[in-house]
């Protein structure tokens, strides 16, 4: 009688491939249930898989939305969205489309949104799930003086950049400014005001990366004024959407009496560098 009823579960567990833990009703080869319970596979922790690289790297397992454990590809992981050089329109524009002029603040938090794309549908780029967005630049930028000099009052001024994402807005079919993550945080404890007029703030965005350096110049006909670059490097969580990347910037001294018309342009040079990277996280 014991054979008999052996050999029936055998048979019985051959046919349907499946094993349940906590479960009489499997719908996985095997299924472990219970909200708390969790499966072990000692064949591939440290101590046996040199594949395991510990608890400080990310794990291409992921449980769905089912709970079943599946491996993803390296498509799945990270995704190189964005990788151009030459990011900008060159040149020290005033006017038209391509305005990359910053006017010279006080000490205030004065950035301005500017800079132009060189190939505006070529930087347009499309998460399709939640990601880690990492972003790395390198810009150009010249200053100058009065429109035509260089400048030699050997003030210290400190030239800050940043970058903003703009999200397409299905419903009205334009690009928006972002100001949070996708868990609704503020990005960088922002918003950052990127546009102002003497009645106040106009514009305000998501600044990322922000990065700067000190400029002095004390002589003017063979001080540098050109041919400077601002590098920055940074995080962002972002949701499902299409978007594109702006820059802002802004020029500040402590005090602008008698400093005259201090200007900065952002992008001036040919070498502008621009690389976004997606890391998928569910």
């Amino acid at each position: 009688m014991k054979q008999i009823i052996y050999i029936y579960m055998l048979s019985t567990v051959c046919a349907l491939a499946q094993v349940g833990i906590n479960t009489t009703t499997p719908v996985q080869e095997v299924h472990v249930a219970g909200a708390t319970e969790s499966v072990r596979i000692e064949g591939l922790n440290t101590t046996n898989n040199v594949d395991n690289l510990g608890v400080g790297s990310s794990t291409r397992v992921y449980a769905d939305a089912e709970g079943d454990l599946v491996l993803g590809s390296s498509s799945e992981t990270i995704e190189l969205l964005l990788d151009v050089e030459n990011y900008l329109v060159d040149g020290n524009n005033t006017s038209g489309s391509t305005v990359n002029q910053i006017l010279q603040t006080g000490g205030g938090n004065g950035y301005t949104a500017t800079g132009i794309q060189n190939d505006i549908p070529g930087s347009i780029f499309t998460l399709t799930k939640n990601a880690i967005v990492e972003v790395n630049y390198s810009i150009s930028w010249s200053v100058e003086i009065n429109s035509t000099g260089r400048i030699s009052d050997n003030r210290a001024r400190i030239v800050q950049t940043g970058l903003y994402f703009k999200k397409l807005n299905t419903g009205t079919g334009l690009y928006e400014n972002i100001l949070t993550d996708v868990d609704g945080n503020f990005i960088n404890s922002g918003p950052w005001c990127i546009a102002s007029n003497a009645g106040g703030c106009t514009e305000v965005g998501g600044l990322l990366a922000i990065n700067g350096q000190f400029y002095n110049n004390g002589h003017g006909k063979h001080g540098e004024h050109e041919n400077f670059q601002n590098t920055g490097s940074d995080y962002v969580k972002l949701g499902p959407g299409t978007y594109y990347a702006m820059f802002a910037g802004q020029i500040a001294v402590g005090s602008t009496v008698g400093s005259g018309a201090a200007k900065m342009y952002l992008g001036s040079g040919s070498s502008d560098e621009l690389q976004i990277i997606a890391h998928y996280y569910y």
